[in-house]
């Protein structure tokens, strides 16, 4: 289990350098590859991650929380990589600059992979921190990367909120390391498991404004409200797919970074807090993104205030605390990489077609586009959270455990903002794929007819996915997620 996590972070590390120097298309083949074999290699570790600890030193922990935010991060690579090479070849740049851009896109993605898979292995605070601040700048250079005014400020916004936020995240991994050495002394370095096994002792003062301050630090690169405000920029003006590996991998990375200070919080602490914390978050940032959702021109900016629409989610789910909500949480992160990669790949082929981001000028997807068409409507309607798919299934259980948990409120609140969004997106769907087509001045319109086919068989492998979720989950990732709700509830 050692070489094939060695493996893990070797993998795209060589891909990103090999980039450098490969022309196009070779580097698009060489990315492929890369985020596959890296799927496969995370696939390795879960039969044996769903029943024990696989590693657990001051540096690198691989647990099963750990492992299903692999997962979620390995898979939304693979898939978009492949979708890469229809992408960056219609992408109509030529000539030396086109090179260059093909050169830092193929290059960049890997890198950015290769941090979002570095940071669910660290077993130190302060290295989670340092890998989450990588994610940071990598994705900063990628949605910059168009070289638009548009792309440059959003860049630029993302680069200085994001650094605000990890700035308090690092005071908050500060208060953590003060705590730690009131217990373990000052040669303590805030490895996670040690902290975890004296949490019970830890001064209370110091837990809570690490937590809290976790909370709002990393809640920046999450997307939680009020610091949410990068999040639609970047992601519209983003290349799509890093707009993909932002909403389904990124934010979710830095979730993870909650959930460990959570963890430690719930240990010292007692669940009351940390749960409190995080239904505010959560329910603020799910009704500011339902409202978002009911009023936007720009699909791209759509698709992201639906990720933080997620994130809220997420957030709810774990202050509901029972162990259908956990598991109901870990199933919505693993669903939503799925059906988030989805949506923005379909969003990119639209974007070839149409040469737009407008919903208003997007019309007839159903008729032009005979696979993506169907592909990004199924993609709406998961992320909508219609069964079969994953993401029924994991709101369903996180209700439940809301209701089991008595926090019938919350629930209910939870159950109309989902409906609430459900119609934002219903309604841009219907818009832009099933009104009929109108044909601009002069009859010059898009051809009927997708503009790759490597830009469709990812999106397909991803809807099996979440219908693979959402029908009947495989007995080893059942028992990757229990095992992983056994570590977020402290009994394991």
């Amino acid at each position: 289990m050692t070489i094939a996590v060695i493996a893990l972070l070797a993998v795209p590390a060589a891909a990103a350098v090999a980039c450098l120097w490969l022309p196009g298309r070779a580097a698009g083949l060489i990315t492929a590859a890369s985020g596959i074999a890296s799927f496969v290699l995370v696939l390795t570790l879960v039969p044996a991650a769903s029943h024990r600890d696989l590693t657990r030193t001051g540096f690198v922990r691989v647990d099963a929380l750990s492992v299903v935010f692999l997962l979620a991060t390995a898979f939304l690579y693979g898939c978009v990589a492949v979708y890469s090479i229809g992408y960056t070849g219609t992408a109509g740049h030529g000539g030396a600059a086109g090179r260059l851009y093909t050169r830092r896109f193929w290059a960049g993605l890997n890198v950015f992979a290769w941090s979002m898979l570095a940071a669910p292995l660290m077993g130190n605070l302060a290295l989670l921190w340092v890998a989450i601040e990588v994610t940071t700048v990598v994705s900063a250079l990628l949605v910059a990367l168009e070289g638009t005014d548009g792309a440059a400020e959003a860049a630029w916004k993302y680069v200085l909120l994001a650094s605000a936020g990890l700035a308090i995240a690092l005071l908050g991994t500060i208060f953590a390391y003060y705590a730690g050495s009131r217990v373990l002394g000052p040669g303590y370095d805030l490895a996670f498991g040690p902290l975890l096994a004296v949490a019970a002792r830890l001064p209370h003062t110091a837990v809570r404004l690490a937590f809290v301050l976790a909370v709002l630090g990393y809640g920046t690169k999450v997307g939680l409200f009020p610091v949410h405000t990068w999040l639609p920029d970047a992601h519209s003006e983003a290349p799509t797919p890093v707009s993909a590996l932002l909403s389904g991998s990124l934010l979710a990375v830095s979730f993870y970074a909650i959930l460990r200070f959570y963890q430690i919080a719930q240990a010292a602490l007692g669940p009351r807090f940390p749960r409190d914390v995080l239904l505010v978050f959560g329910v603020a940032s799910l009704l500011l993104a339902a409202l978002y959702l009911l009023d936007q021109r720009d699909y791209k900016r759509l698709l992201a205030y639906s990720s933080m629409e997620h994130m809220g989610i997420l957030a709810i789910g774990v202050s509901f605390g029972a162990p259908v909500a956990l598991a109901g949480v870990l199933l919505h992160l693993l669903a939503h990489a799925a059906a988030k990669g989805n949506a923005f790949m379909g969003a990119g082929v639209l974007v070839r077609k149409f040469a737009t981001k407008q919903i208003s000028s997007v019309t007839g997807g159903l008729d032009l586009l005979p696979w993506s068409g169907p592909l990004f409507l199924a993609a709406i309607l998961a992320l909508s959270g219609m069964p079969p798919f994953g993401i029924f299934r994991s709101e369903f259980e996180i209700v439940a455990g809301g209701l089991a948990a008595s926090a019938n409120v919350a629930a209910a609140i939870l159950v109309v903002l989902v409906t609430i969004a459900f119609f934002g997106l219903s309604l841009a769907a219907n818009r832009m794929l099933l009104t009929p087509r109108r044909e601009p001045p002069g009859g010059n319109g898009p051809a009927r007819g997708e503009p790759s086919a490597w830009m469709v068989v990812p999106v397909v492998v991803g809807l099996v996915a979440l219908l693979v979720i959402g029908l009947h989950p495989p007995a080893d990732l059942t028992g990757l997620l229990d095992r992983a709700v056994a570590a977020l509830r402290g009994a394991a």
